[in-house]
């Protein structure tokens, strides 16, 4: 039924509820798009590392995008299609560091998540989080330069806490978006992967670029994709069907299914998906 369809979603916010748990429906779902044919898989700006606690979670069958499209990770732990930053990361990394000292600037590496500073609390994020850390020296940063993603001073150990910010917080992400794109203009692409958070990734690197490679790589029809948040817009833009849950931040742009926490990727599958393809469920 399904054999058309591409279909890649977002993790946190899409294909989870705002407590960062998976709804059954949703997982349900997912195998039952599977065994019909279809071609599932996680779109996220998590790393390797960050999502190795989801991994055995969700079942998908083709390769994960990760690093918000900066690499494809296979069943048989290859990364694969590769897009490094280019330029010097020790240099990039102390002048964000200089410029914005109360940020962490953190190298999402291939195997753990590196800071440069001691940080309990972001230990403690890492940890609550399932994400594998270490703390790295700036002459021996670990490699391939794939992602670094700045946050302000942790206050909790939750994902959901990015997404919360008041008034001043949302000033200065905004500052140090605008400081990042203008210093390495025509080097790296900027994503605001939650209120306080903002990822850095090498030119041309987008979940859409990722998803229309895959579905090149798959011979499949029809792109659908699923996502809530600004680092999802390229992808959801580009797509050949986008649905948004109805409780995401850019849900005033794209068709809408139900709330997150609700089974926003079930909606898409038992519903949207039939309607496309003019079939019944």
């Amino acid at each position: 039924m399904f054999s058309d369809i591409l279909l890649t979603v977002d993790f946190d916010r899409t294909l989870t509820a705002p407590d960062s748990t998976i709804p059954r429906r949703n997982l349900e779902a997912i195998q039952y798009f599977m065994e019909n044919g279809g071609a599932f898989t996680v779109n996220t700006g998590r790393s390797v590392p960050m999502y190795s606690s989801q991994r055995d979670k969700v079942s998908v069958n083709v390769p994960l995008l990760l690093y918000n499209g900066s690499a494809a990770h296979t069943a048989e732990g290859h990364l694969t299609n590769c897009f490094i930053i280019p330029t010097d990361p020790k240099a990039m990394i102390e002048d964000i560091q200089a410029r914005f000292p109360d940020l962490a600037v953190e190298l999402q590496g291939e195997k753990y998540h590196y800071l440069f500073r001691k940080d309990a609390m972001w230990e403690n994020y890492c940890d609550n989080n399932g994400c594998p850390w270490a703390y790295a020296d700036l002459d021996a940063i670990p490699l391939p330069f794939l992602k670094l993603a700045l946050y302000e001073k942790f206050t909790a150990n939750t994902v959901a806490s990015m997404y919360q910010a008041t008034p001043a917080q949302l000033a200065y992400f905004d500052e140090v978006e605008a400081y990042v794109k203008q210093r390495y203009a025509g080097l790296v692409e900027v994503f605001r992967a939650a209120p306080r958070i903002i990822d850095i990734h090498a030119k041309g690197v987008s979940k859409a670029a990722a998803a229309r490679q895959l579905q090149k790589d798959l011979g499949r029809k029809i792109l659908v994709c699923v996502g809530d948040a600004e680092n999802d817009l390229a992808m959801l833009r580009d797509a050949d069907y986008a649905f948004c849950p109805s409780d995401g931040i850019v849900a005033d742009r794209f068709p809408n299914v139900c709330k997150c926490a609700e089974g926003a990727v079930a909606d898409v599958i038992y519903k949207k998906i039939p309607e496309i393809l003019g079939v019944q469920p």
